[in-house]
């Protein structure tokens, strides 16, 4: 897996890494809700009840990710040149600091 890369570049727009957290509190929200109108249904009339939408449990806005954007390849070694520039002292520095960056960017 060292070498796999990213066949799309479409990143997400955001401070965190990971929406973990946020999808685990709303699957126990969903969940509890689900579990008490199962309960709270008759036996006969099952067949009528619909599961809960997620929008009606939690927003996905207020989420730590706020959607997707596609950052192409040549857009990437642009902005990592430009901070590598402005952060790299010497030549050497540079290109291993760009390098760097590609690395985190492409890969999985």
């Amino acid at each position: 897996m060292s070498r796999s890369r990213r066949k799309t570049p479409v990143f997400g727009h955001t401070t965190c890494r990971s929406e973990r957290q946020d999808k685990k509190i709303w699957h126990q929200r969903w969940r509890t809700r689900e579990r008490n109108n199962l309960a709270s249904t008759p036996n006969d009339a099952w067949d009528e009840h619909l599961p809960l939408l997620e929008n009606q449990v939690s927003n996905v806005w207020a989420m730590g990710k706020d959607g997707h954007f596609y950052c192409p390849t040549a857009r990437q070694v642009l902005m990592a040149e430009q901070i590598a520039t402005r952060q790299g002292r010497n030549p050497q520095e540079r290109s291993s600091l760009k390098k760097r960056l590609m690395r985190k960017w492409m890969g999985k």
